[in-house]
């Protein structure tokens, strides 16, 4: 099974660590936070050369540093968000696939539970995720990507939906079978018919400024099955410098 590594953009809110690499090689607990991706990836039977990372800002760094790994670039990465980010990979996403976001760390765990699923779309949802946002000013629990379930089953996905309402936060990383994968293309395809440049996709957001799960909160809408494995803390993203600060608290904590 292949993995997508959504990797596109700068991360400017990490200021200073992100002038010279890409925001997945800033170094959080000790090393690169793509080596942690990887790694987990691996464990859950994914190999290096079944990677392909979606490129954009310093491109050139990191297909130096990792010349073994499959690069698809995202060339307008300034101007739109991970879910053309994830389109540009379209010809890999036949057949099913992992993706995850390439600015988080997670414990391997995340990505052998995805692999076990008998499900066609499956997410992971940290149930201890308020934790991390003690002490983060600069980054609420309302940018949080929370979703409720009802046993495995997602009956809703959004940063709207209230923190005490929330089951936990969706942490980026999700695997889809074949079926799956089809499911989400065609909804890909649909929403960009459907929605030309300008015209708003969801919460107010544009296509092309849309988040992933922005295309899954419309198909969980449209009767799509959507279902989530469940971990206890072990996450966390990497978002601001702040963040990069309470990184070792966090994970050690």
């Amino acid at each position: 099974m292949k993995a997508i590594v959504i990797g596109a953009g700068r991360g400017r809110r990490l200021e200073h660590l992100t002038e010279e690499i890409p925001k997945t090689l800033v170094p959080i607990v000790g090393r690169p936070m793509l080596e942690s991706i990887l790694e987990a990836l691996a464990v859950g039977g994914v190999s290096r050369r079944e990677v392909v990372f979606v490129c954009g800002y310093k491109h050139e760094v990191i297909r130096e540093r990792y010349p073994d790994l499959h690069y698809v670039e995202n060339r307008d990465w300034e101007n739109n968000n991970i879910l053309l980010s994830l389109l540009c990979a379209r010809e890999h996403l036949e057949g099913g696939f992992v993706s995850t976001y390439a600015d988080i760390v997670y414990r391997p765990e995340a990505v052998a539970k995805l692999v076990a699923s008998p499900h066609d779309i499956t997410l992971v949802c940290d149930t201890d995720w308020r934790r991390r946002y003690l002490g983060r000013s600069e980054h609420p629990e309302s940018d949080a990507e929370k979703l409720r379930l009802e046993g495995d089953q997602v009956v809703a996905l959004s940063r709207r939906i209230p923190s005490e309402q929330a089951t936990g936060e969706f942490i980026g990383v999700m695997r889809l079978t074949a079926a799956g994968a089809a499911a989400v293309l065609a909804a890909l395809a649909g929403a960009r018919a459907e929605h030309p440049d300008g015209a708003a996709f969801h919460e107010g957001r544009t296509f092309g400024k849309a988040y992933l799960i922005d295309l899954l909160a419309k198909m969980l809408d449209a009767g799509t099955a959507i279902h989530a494995v469940r971990m206890h803390g072990g996450y966390m993203e990497i978002d601001t410098t702040q963040d990069a600060a309470l990184a070792e608290s966090w994970w050690r904590g």
